[in-house]
């Protein structure tokens, strides 16, 4: 994938980008595998805003992509690589031998008319699927499971990947795009490779109106605001927040307040945190 660029005739398209989307082979998505999906503008069920600046934005249909890979010892020629409107890495269509097709997500190196595969005596290469026991040491992974069968949660956005860095006993460890260290069940299945459209961090959006387009709406700034709209508003003129820390609208502490829980089960399998310290 490259980066495109505009000729500036208005001060926004100065410095906006796009995507030329040269790996893209597929224009239009295969209706069987989309369906509906629905705006709620960051509401509830009780139509209360529990996520803000959500809004508006192009229709989408979302696409049904297979992360779980469960299809084994079945072949699947790949037919195109098309866009996704829901996620920063793209997805690639596959047909499987018994006429089935599915999405998934497209590694850096897949083509058209290559062949993927799911399951344990698949080869290691571009797009297919193992469990981890069977991925040699110092291969990268992405799409990776953290509970066997219910599908890759790690490493989906593009231009990501984890590298293997050893096998012991039922447990794999793995480095994660952020540093951090984990160990992974080996039974727990990845893609290999890296996912695709790694420029996508490139693009510059340029101007508000296409944030617009994406469905996100204005955050403004606590600190512009009356003291009875934000606890870091009022003073005169340009003032600080007035108070020891920065917090969210509602008085809580914000930027920096740890959130994890102090003993979280999953503790035990972090061998090292993504800031080099190790889990006490």
């Amino acid at each position: 994938m490259g980066i495109k660029t505009y000729n500036p005739y208005t001060p926004s398209r100065r410095n906006m980008t796009g995507s030329d989307f040269s790996e893209i082979t597929k224009k239009t998505p295969e209706k069987s595998l989309c369906v509906s999906k629905k705006k709620h503008s960051g509401r509830n069920n009780q139509g209360k805003i529990t996520v803000r600046h959500r809004g508006g934005g192009n229709r989408q249909k979302y696409r049904l992509v297979d992360f779980r890979r469960n299809k084994e010892g079945i072949p699947a020629k790949v037919i195109g690589i098309e866009y996704d409107p829901n996620r920063s890495a793209n997805i690639a269509l596959i047909c499987y031998a018994d006429g089935e097709k599915s999405y998934i997500l497209a590694p850096e190196g897949l083509a058209d008319g290559m062949t993927v595969m799911n399951g344990p005596e698949a080869e290691v290469r571009v797009g297919n699927c193992l469990p981890l026991s069977e991925i040699p040491v110092g291969t990268l992974v992405h799409n990776i499971e953290l509970y066997p069968g219910k599908g890759g949660q790690l490493v989906r956005s593009a231009g990501n990947s984890a590298q293997l860095m050893a096998k012991e006993g039922k447990y794999v460890t793995l480095r994660l795009p952020s540093g951090e260290m984990r160990m992974v069940l080996a039974v727990c299945r990845a893609s290999i490779g890296v996912v695709g459209n790694g420029d996508h961090n490139l693009i510059k959006i340029g101007k508000a109106g296409r944030k617009r387009h994406m469905g996100i709406r204005p955050t403004v700034r606590g600190s512009v605001m009356n003291p009875n709209d934000h606890p870091h508003g009022g003073g005169e003129g340009k003032t600080g927040i007035g108070r020891p820390g920065p917090c969210t609208p509602w008085g809580k502490p914000a930027l920096g307040l740890k959130t994890r829980k102090r003993k979280k089960s999953s503790d035990k399998l972090i061998v090292r945190r993504r800031d080099g310290r190790a889990i006490k």
